[in-house]
């Protein structure tokens, strides 16, 4: 059974046929199972939480269906109330009430208990989430990274059928946002509930999600698995949401485009046709000239090195190359580029820093390079 199922969702601001309405979301559909965890993706304006807060019933419904398991929750004419649609809310402001401890915070949602038992099951998911010894603070007392469990603790005190969550931890800082979105998908999961997560980082949805939806001006462009995203993007957006690329424009010639990396297939695509070719830095390889190529790999340019930065479980190597059309026969000295080259970057696994001015052999992984007609292109 479907949990949460969005049909047909549009919604536009200032929609009384007034100057200046603005389209946030145009027929959007979307299911999440049971268990599921979906993650709503796309830059800032792209719809992604008013969809949200469509399905939360925070927004009218002004076109489509919401349904969460067989009960019509939102329609034309239908409006069920966000406290009666059997959903668990957590915002990025965590929206915590201060003048109630922690306890009181999660006990809040099972008012239809007796106080006894209201407790005894406040504190018992409390437990579950790792603050049952905060039950006696107030929210002022505690960390970012503690507030977030105590609101994910008390919309799941209720045990909803569908959680939804905006934003949840952009507040909190690199470690402990980690840290706290790894405990917070195993918790997630081990709910039960179809859960729908907006998020800006495409890093973030890659870890918590069982399928990513990619949103742009209103509409889903993609949505599929993380890998599915990753390594067979429709467009250049989705292509461009996941990762920084390396982005060359040519005309295919003979089912190739010719590219500073060698020529790349673009056979879907009519000679003449003007496209981009969008690189992803990791399939770059590098091998000092001399130094023997990488195995399986085909040699197909050589570049300068202008600058390596190790980043920690990879390298960026920064590498200038020519154009398609150019001569690379002219000096790596201090590392400068010439004014005729292109520049681009390769992110290499583990250390390896070579040093500006040195000459390498480029190897491209032709399957993390994307061929997309230029109109289509961002």
């Amino acid at each position: 059974m479907q949990t949460l199922s969005l049909e047909h969702i549009s919604h536009s601001y200032g929609a009384n046929g007034g100057h200046g309405e603005i389209t946030a979301v145009k027929d959007v559909g979307l299911t999440v199972a049971p268990g599921e965890v979906i993650c709503l993706v796309g830059p800032s304006g792209c719809g992604k939480s008013t969809l949200l807060r469509v399905a939360a019933g925070l927004e009218p419904l002004q076109a489509g269906k919401v349904r969460i398991g067989d009960k019509l929750v939102g329609a034309k004419g239908v409006n069920v109330a966000p406290e009666n649609r059997g959903v668990g809310l957590v915002f990025q402001d965590f929206a915590l009430f201060p003048h109630l401890d922690v306890l009181a915070n999660v006990a809040f949602g099972l008012s239809e208990m007796d106080p006894g038992p209201r407790k005894v099951a406040a504190a018992a998911i409390l437990d579950r989430v790792g603050m049952s010894d905060h039950g006696a603070a107030f929210p002022h007392e505690l960390s970012g990274g503690q507030q977030q469990r105590v609101a994910l603790a008390r919309a799941l005190a209720p045990s909803p059928a569908v959680m939804l969550l905006d934003e949840p931890f952009s507040g909190l800082d690199t470690r402990l946002r980690d840290k706290v979105r790894d405990q917070s998908l195993h918790i997630l999961k081990d709910s039960g509930a179809a859960t729908l997560i907006v998020t800006h980082d495409s890093e973030e949805a890659m870890f918590m999600a069982d399928r990513i939806a990619v949103m742009r001006h209103g509409a889903i462009e993609q949505i599929g698995v993380p890998s599915e995203l990753y390594f067979s993007p429709s467009n250049a957006f989705v292509t461009e949401f996941f990762s920084e690329v390396n982005k060359f424009t040519g005309a295919v010639s003979q089912g190739k485009v010719l590219t500073p990396l060698g020529p790349i297939a673009a056979d879907k695509f009519g000679d003449g046709t003007s496209v981009d070719v969008l690189v992803r830095p990791e399939a770059v390889r590098i091998a000092e000239v001399g130094a023997g190529a990488v195995t399986g790999a085909i040699t197909t340019a050589t570049a300068c090195v202008e600058a390596a930065r190790l980043l920690g479980r990879t390298s960026l190597i920064h590498l200038s190359v020519q154009p398609p059309a150019g001569s690379d026969n002219r000096s790596c000295a201090d590392g400068a580029a010439a004014p005729s080259t292109m520049h681009l970057h390769a992110r290499v696994p583990g250390q390896q820093l070579p040093s500006p001015g040195t000459r390498v052999s480029l190897e491209l992984d032709h399957s993390l390079a994307f061929v997309f007609p230029t109109n289509g292109a961002t």
